[in-house]
């Protein structure tokens, strides 16, 4: 008889040393973006160094804000593409969580970036037929676009556990807000400016076309 897919189960295979290793490479993960804060500000998406999280290069990704709540992946690892069974750049991070689980997820989504704050959920996808119990760990840190707001997030999605067959969707286990401190959104739109030569500063007298010549 398979799994009840309303269960998710014990995850199979996962040991105390894979448990301890996963969660070196966490702890790495965010060393090296605490390692981009400058003054403790929320670094800027130009300060993340692939070299930095090697580690878990795989199952890292820059997401992108476009609505409150609302987020869609602009580089993603292959396991990412492997938990889905398909290209996941362009689609929304919610993908990846139940349905049940979204409106909830949303508004974590909402506290990265207006806190802004650290997020980490530990992860539980469904068991079925060729679905073994799967966990996971996602961690999510703000991150400033090149224009300076805070709009973009460094995460990783690690699971522990075979993949099965895909998709795979994770329902929200446990979820842990933590915000930061004199990181405070700013708004860093460049204001506007008169330009050189500009209607404001176009002479009031006759101009002078002398440089202008007829061509037949």
């Amino acid at each position: 008889m398979w799994d009840d897919p309303t269960e998710p189960g014990p995850v199979q295979g996962d040991t105390i040393e894979t448990q301890a290793q996963t969660e070196a490479h966490l702890r790495a993960f965010r060393a090296h973006w605490e390692g981009c804060r400058r003054g403790g500000d929320v670094p800027m998406r130009a300060d993340i160094d692939p070299r930095g999280i090697e580690p878990l290069i795989s199952s890292a990704f820059i997401a992108e804000r476009i609505a409150p709540g609302m987020v869609r992946l602009r580089v993603a690892g292959m396991h990412l593409n492997d938990l889905m069974g398909m290209e996941v750049r362009g689609m929304p991070l919610a993908t990846f969580i139940e349905p049940g689980d979204r409106d909830a997820f949303a508004l974590r989504l909402v506290d990265l970036f207006d806190g802004p704050a650290v997020l980490r959920f530990a992860l539980r996808a469904r068991r079925g037929i060729g679905r073994p119990a799967l966990g996971g760990t996602l961690m999510l840190l703000p991150l400033r676009s090149d224009l300076g707001d805070i709009s973009r997030a460094l995460g990783c999605l690690v699971t522990d556990g075979t993949t099965g067959r895909t998709p795979r969707r994770f329902g929200i286990a446990d979820a842990e807000t933590q915000p930061l401190s004199g990181a405070a959104p700013r708004d860093t739109a460049p204001p506007l400016r008169t330009l050189a030569g500009g209607r404001s500063q176009a002479p009031t007298g006759p101009r002078d076309r002398s440089h202008l010549r007829l061509v037949t």
